[in-house]
């Protein structure tokens, strides 16, 4: 049977029921779960640190009515990235490769802050969209570009998660395929092409954190401006 290189992309099912939300609870039961004791093993150590990490460098820039998404924000970047660093080993799914699962997080999310915004300071939030000091003949057409730019800030966030991930499958695939294509007639460029897919694989687990954590900043930084 012949597949495409698009098919690694298709919600794996079982008696017709798709897998998708399985595959985004499973990395939930890998982190531990905190007991009462106070001395804990490597792992709970590693992991608290980590999530300490994560909060403060997401909740530096914003002030103290900001900390109270901090919650919403830390386990949102634990979930993308245990999702997308789980999505590189082989024989599994990445769900942040598709469009309907990003887009399902960004709106509501961007949509949450841009109401608070609205609630909290309605002058502010509607004053971004007309610059200081806009000439008058200008004032419509800068309206219609800045309330354009705010309405695709979802897509571009859920736009830009799928598509760097995606790429960076893609890659993987041609390249393993390229490697195991050419071990019987050319060896030499096939080892080459392997260590290339090596390096590739590294950039690739770069990629994945730096995506989980731009998606992350990118919504606090929405949420700063609105509050």
């Amino acid at each position: 049977m012949n597949l495409s290189f698009f098919d690694q992309f298709t919600s794996p099912c079982l008696l017709g029921i798709p897998l998708i939300l399985l595959s985004m609870l499973f990395p939930a039961l890998l982190l531990p779960s905190p007991g009462s004791r106070w001395i804990t093993n490597r792992l709970s150590t590693l992991q608290s640190w980590c999530i300490d990490l994560i909060t403060k460098q997401l909740m530096t820039p914003l002030n103290m009515n900001g900390h109270k998404w901090a919650l919403i924000l830390t386990s949102l970047m634990i979930l993308l990235l245990s999702i997308n660093l789980l999505g590189l080993l082989p024989y599994t799914f990445t769900p942040t490769t598709q469009l309907s699962m990003n887009m399902a997080l960004a709106f509501p999310l961007w949509l949450a802050t841009l109401l608070t915004g609205l609630r909290n300071q309605p002058s502010a939030s509607l004053g971004h969209l007309l610059p200081e000091g806009t000439p008058t003949p200008l004032i419509p057409a800068l309206i219609l570009i800045e309330t354009t730019s705010l309405l695709i800030r979802p897509l571009a966030l859920g736009v830009r998660l799928t598509a760097n991930l995606t790429a960076g499958h893609l890659l993987i695939q041609l390249i393993s395929t390229a490697s195991t294509a050419l071990l019987s007639i050319m060896p030499a460029i096939s080892i080459l092409t392997t260590i290339i897919l090596l390096l590739l694989t590294i950039l690739e687990v770069a990629v994945a954190m730096i995506q989980a954590y731009v998606f992350v900043l990118l919504l606090s930084l929405y949420l700063q401006e609105n509050i």
